[in-house]
């Protein structure tokens, strides 16, 4: 692939990289050494001229609005969190597949005396969603073993991803409600879109290949 602009794309480690590396190599892209193992944040790869920043996943659509990446790869569920203000979504890559859901115990009754509890660290769309229902609830943010808080009484609900159920299943709660279907999308930063058009464009072409491909496969 024939660039005729520096591009640098945000990725965060884990599942998203892992199914991300497959499809930048359609493009010709791989990293010179192994994100997962390199204790460097900024890596050259087979492109002279594209460059990748190791972030975290939460800082992806950050790192792109504001320019210090031109592209990353991001969770939708992150991106609904961020609200997505200075970015494109051009492509949906269709890796890393859940669903954002409410969970809690089978037999979860509304309390009569306080407002509908929900644990999650997904505030602004948890919000969203029960705003949009007309519900009145108290958000109580956690980090991490959402599903702890039903159990032990810190709230009556939970908003988390679920991709099988099974920490669900082994924790006696139980997938209530679905908010949105969650997969990872590429992002791209306003301005780069726009100074080096031909250059992001050519990319999302085989970027879209790869995909399809992959799809298809």
């Amino acid at each position: 692939m024939n660039l005729n602009a520096p591009l640098t794309i945000a990725l965060s480690k884990g599942r998203i990289l892992e199914q991300t590396l497959p499809l930048l190599a359609h493009a010709g892209i791989a990293p010179l050494e192994d994100p997962e193992t390199s204790r460097k944040l900024i890596l050259e790869t087979t492109h002279p001229q594209v460059k990748f920043v190791i972030i975290r996943a939460s800082d992806v659509p950050t790192y792109v609005q504001y320019g210090a990446a031109d592209l990353g790869v991001s969770g939708k569920d992150v991106l609904l969190e961020h609200g997505g203000e200075g970015l494109y979504e051009p492509l949906d890559l269709g890796i890393a597949r859940c669903r954002l859901m409410v969970a809690g115990k089978p037999d979860t009754q509304p309390p009569t005396s306080r407002r509908l509890r929900i644990a999650t660290k997904y505030v602004h769309s948890a919000e969203r969603y029960f705003a949009a229902r007309g519900q009145q609830v108290e958000i109580i943010k956690l980090y991490g073993s959402m599903e702890l808080a039903p159990l032990v009484g810190l709230a009556d609900l939970i908003v988390d991803l679920v991709e099988s159920g099974n920490t669900l299943k082994a924790n006696g709660l139980v997938p209530l409600e679905h908010i949105a279907d969650i997969s990872s999308r590429l992002v791209v930063n306003k301005a780069s879109w726009k100074m080096k058009h031909e250059t992001v464009n050519a990319l999302l072409t085989l970027l879209r290949e790869a995909v399809t491909t992959r799809s298809a496969g």
